[in-house]
């Protein structure tokens, strides 16, 4: 585009930006050298509004579009309303509801080794195995089973191609209808 409007975004594959464009990359600007440009985009991105404003911060974020959604459940946006997060941590809370347990044989053990057995009655130290149940499994105590995981943050970003998004400093100031 030739001439865009001031405060237009739009995306870029270049690593620099051209002429009369900055990269949204929350740059905090002047209003006295950018007067155009914040009468459009104001301090909606922050700073003070008496001497600086700040640019759109898109670094890892994916622009939504601004309203109030009425679609079930989606939640109204205003301009400038930052959310979601990079990393989530799960934890057993975001699981589905479900249940282990643990069985077992009150026959006396046969064999040493746990490799495709049952816990068994023990019979003797060396011996707390059972391979093939002849008696129905026993359901163990909840408490035989300890938890996993080590509760650590994953990444939580959809599939992506970096591209650089960049706001017009100069062109057409938009006119309202």
């Amino acid at each position: 585009m030739s001439d865009p409007f001031i405060a237009q975004i739009q995306i870029f594959p270049y690593t620099f930006a051209p002429r009369d464009w900055a990269f949204c990359q929350g740059s905090v600007m002047q209003i006295a050298q950018n007067t155009a440009l914040f009468s459009l985009v104001g301090t909606t991105y922050g700073g003070d509004g008496r001497i600086t404003f700040d640019l759109p911060n898109l670094i890892g974020r994916v622009p939504m579009h601004y309203g109030g959604s009425t679609a079930p459940g989606l939640s109204p946006t205003n301009l400038g309303f930052r959310d979601g997060s990079p990393t989530i941590q799960l934890g057993v809370h975001n699981l589905p509801t479900h249940t282990h347990t643990a069985s077992g044989l009150l026959a006396a053990g046969t064999q040493d080794s746990p490799a495709n057995q049952f816990v068994a009655a023990d019979s003797s130290p060396a011996q707390n195995y059972y391979r093939s149940p002849t008696e129905p499994l026993i359901q163990m105590s909840e408490h035989a089973l300890s938890t996993a995981g080590a509760s650590q943050a994953h990444e939580n970003r959809q599939p992506y191609l970096a591209l650089n998004f960049m706001i017009a400093l100069d062109g057409t100031y938009p006119s309202r209808n």
